[in-house]
């Protein structure tokens, strides 16, 4: 069963239908300029000719209602002589073409002029209705090759009585105004022709103008490359709306530059950290080699060498822990932790190593906490610190281990009395691989990916980590957890 729309997220095949059909924003700024300025055009030419069709038939109209009352006075003021004063008047109107008809109110004709009959029946006239003297309204009357009419029926009196009123029936040739509306409609449509031509080559000039700017920017970062992230995009002179892009756009190289860098430094930070035991290896063997040895000798090699595997396995665990935890979909296990009780397991932990390096470890959990985490990742992430502060506090230092419930947050610190850490050094102490002490060897210290693997748990838990230090006074790191359960004290 094949799909219609492709799924959300993923763009149509090269040479499908919807690929092909897709527009460009030239074309489609094109289409809607040309399309809503013709509309305009067409909606004021369309203006224009019906006011001019109404002014038309509203002049014939004033004329047809003037003559009928003419004839209204012709018949009441000499009713013996109406008809020869009315056909001797009408000779004087004949340049305009106009017709008439007077009728009784059973449909006789008293008197009509010249052609009327042949050309227009009484019936084809809307007669007025009963008591009512005012003119029905005009209406057009098409007799082809005959010409176009314009006629209007009317109630008038002859005189007084219920049977003096007559109705008089009048029509005025309009062909000659056809001919000028359809001269008009002939230039209308030439017009309309020429204003699309004009609309769609105005509305492309328009489009390509209005993204040049775009096409610039396309340019610009078509250029861009692995090797050439230090390039940025000018963003003096775009519109608002690409200067927003273009700036949006070089913020995300900024964070790929810096990753990038990252990685760099990274990859070549795992080379020195993988060379040193390497070479401790080779060259412990290469001198075992040497020369035949006594069992004990090479039982003292064999145990050298297990000491630099064991580093290398812990280095590798380590990436390996810091490859899952960045990664989106690893799997995590909570469950309901009592705080205050797995802060005590560390402090057991670490409270001969603290005895021995003659530092004062204390904890301090002034009310029930229970969380919703990770238990040995949690033990991990706190056993790293006090680790850390115990490694960079001085004989006679002391260092904290507290925790505290804040809103729906759970807050452990870790500070420490020793000699802190410089500004400089700050940012960069959960990078992996990074030493604030560059005197400490891999081998006289840590790896350089204890701190890094504490944010790692702790952003793995949805939560955040904040460091602050004082040269001379010490350090405080502070983890928070979401709680992930109800605010319920510990059993």
């Amino acid at each position: 069963m094949s799909l219609k729309n492709p799924p959300e997220g993923r763009l149509p095949p090269a040479g499908s239908k919807s690929a092909r059909s897709s527009w460009s924003i030239a074309a489609r700024l094109t289409a809607w300029y040309a399309g809503s300025a013709f509309a305009m055009v067409l909606i004021a030419t369309g203006l224009l000719y019906w006011a001019l069709v109404v002014n038309l038939n509203r002049e014939d109209d004033r004329f047809l209602v003037n003559e009928a009352r003419e004839l209204e006075a012709l018949l009441l003021d000499r009713r013996e002589a109406a008809a020869a004063e009315i056909k001797a008047a009408w000779i004087a109107r004949q340049f305009v073409q106009v017709g008439f008809r007077v009728l009784e109110e059973d449909g006789h004709v008293v008197m009509e002029s010249s052609g009327m009959g042949e050309l227009l029946p009484p019936h084809v006239f809307p007669r007025p209705p009963a008591g009512d003297d005012q003119p029905t309204a005009a209406v057009n009357v098409d007799l082809g090759k005959n010409g176009a009419f314009r006629v209007l029926a009317a109630r008038i009196a002859t005189g007084a009585g219920a049977h003096s009123h007559r109705i008089v029936q009048l029509a005025l040739n309009r062909s000659d105004h056809e001919h000028v509306l359809a001269a008009y409609r002939r230039q209308l449509w030439v017009i309309l022709g020429v204003a699309l031509v004009v609309c769609a080559g105005v509305g492309y000039r328009i489009a390509r103008w209005g993204i040049q700017p775009l096409q610039t920017v396309t340019r610009a970062a078509g250029r861009i490359r692995s090797t050439t992230l230090d390039e940025r995009l000018q963003t003096g002179g775009l519109p608002a709306e690409l200067r927003t892009l273009a700036g949006t756009f070089n913020e995300m190289l900024d964070r790929l530059e810096e990753s990038f860098t990252r990685l760099s430094q990274f990859s070549a930070d795992i080379a020195h950290e993988l060379r040193t035991p390497v070479n401790n290896l080779r060259g412990e063997v290469e001198v075992a080699l040497t020369r035949p040895r006594s069992v004990e000798e090479y039982r003292e090699v064999l145990g050298s060498c297990l000491e630099e595997f064991g580093r290398l396995s812990q280095l590798i665990e380590s990436l390996l822990f810091l490859a899952r935890t960045e990664n989106a979909q690893t799997a995590m296990p909570k469950e309901p932790v009592d705080v205050p009780g797995e802060l005590a397991k560390v402090h057991e932990f670490y409270e001969a190593a603290a005895a021995e390096a003659g530092v004062t470890l204390s904890i301090k959990t002034p009310e029930p906490v229970v969380a919703e985490l990770n238990r040995t990742l949690f033990q991990r992430a706190v056993g790293n610190l006090v680790a850390n502060a115990l490694a960079h506090t001085p004989l006679g230092g002391k260092v904290s281990l507290s925790a505290a419930r804040e809103g729906d947050s759970l807050r452990v610190e870790v500070s420490d009395s020793g000699k802190g850490i410089r500004p400089e050094d700050l940012a960069r102490v959960f990078d992996r691989f990074y030493r604030v002490d560059r005197a400490r060897s891999s081998t006289s210290g840590g790896i350089g990916l204890g701190l890094a693997i504490v944010k790692g748990i702790v952003l793995l838990h949805g939560g955040t980590v904040d460091i602050t230090s004082e040269v001379g006074r010490g350090t405080r790191v502070s983890l928070v957890f979401p709680l992930g359960l109800p605010l319920l004290p510990a059993k």
